[in-house]
């Protein structure tokens, strides 16, 4: 086997993530065939070389693992939390291998999570040319009218960190329940930090209550809290989708409003587990 850098070989046995590996070399805690090795451009063969962690020798790459989670609100997207808030990590510890959250959902929003320790999949997936689509329902304060709604399907300009504009891609938006605070369905093919948030706040509409219900080809399935393994078949339509043809996602036409199919929001939480097999959802009508 070709010999590797050492980061990408402790990151792929699971110990931890690549950035974490390399404060491991640096840090003298990481042993080549007996040797301290602390610089991060060693490479080494995982399958001749005797490499060991704090002594713990390396097991060779670890298998990977793909969870769907259904996210709570009050839970961070992170590995760590510096303000000690609960983390999704909290919520996947019976999940046999060590996974990471793909992308990120903000602590006020709930819904599907996908979580890995498949690195390449993880990063062609949050690329922005792999244009997956992510689709949320969201409750707004007051009625965005049709001419708002349109602005929004072209795309709008909205502020990210350090105060630079961009603009977002055309989405497809449509009613799906009336009311002074309505929901609605938004799709998008980019993954910008609270971009379906700003978006609305660009039209002069907060969002009160956000949960993404589909992620490609994977549907919301599981009750809040809980998660899932993929299948066979949902993994390679995953790569399939970060890896396939690019095509444009076009503006929506309003549809007439009907009640959204989707698993009822988040209530106090209970032990999560790992169904075998995901048990299709009962319709349920959103929550105000």
């Amino acid at each position: 086997m070709p010999a590797e850098r050492l980061q990408k070989i402790i990151a792929a046995a699971g110990v931890a993530s690549r950035r974490k590996a390399e404060d491991l070399i640096v840090s003298g805690r990481v042993l080549v065939n007996g040797q301290v090795v602390t610089e991060l451009g060693t490479k080494a063969d995982p399958e001749q070389d005797h490499i060991r962690v704090d002594g713990k020798l390396l097991q060779g790459p670890e298998r990977y693992t793909y969870v769907v989670l259904n996210k709570p609100k009050g839970y961070v997207t992170t590995v760590s939390d510096e303000k000690k808030r609960p983390t999704v990590m909290d919520l996947v510890q019976k999940v046999k291998g060590r996974v990471y959250p793909v992308g990120r959902l903000d602590w006020a929003s709930e819904g599907l999570l996908l979580m890995t320790n498949d690195g390449a999949l993880a990063n062609a997936l949050m690329k922005a040319s792999s244009n997956v689509a992510k689709t949320y329902v969201v409750k707004v304060a007051g009625q965005p009218d049709e001419a708002k709604l349109d602005k929004l399907r072209r795309g709008v300009s909205i502020a990210e960190k350090g105060g630079r504009r961009v603009r977002t891609a055309p989405a497809k938006i449509r009613l799906i329940r009336e009311g002074d605070n309505p929901w609605l369905e938004v799709t998008i093919i980019e993954g910008r930090n609270r971009q379906v948030r700003k978006m609305f706040e660009e039209v002069g509409h907060h969002v009160e209550k956000i949960r993404r219900v589909q992620y490609g080809p994977l549907a919301l399935d599981v009750p809040p809290g809980d998660w899932r393994n993929l299948t066979l078949l949902e993994v390679a339509k995953l790569k399939t989708a970060a890896t396939g043809p690019k095509i444009s996602l076009p503006p929506s036409a309003p549809t007439s409003p009907r009640a959204p199919k989707l698993l009822q929001s988040s209530k106090p939480l209970r032990s999560p587990r790992s169904p075998h097999l995901a048990k299709s959802p009962a319709p349920n009508r959103p929550h105000d």
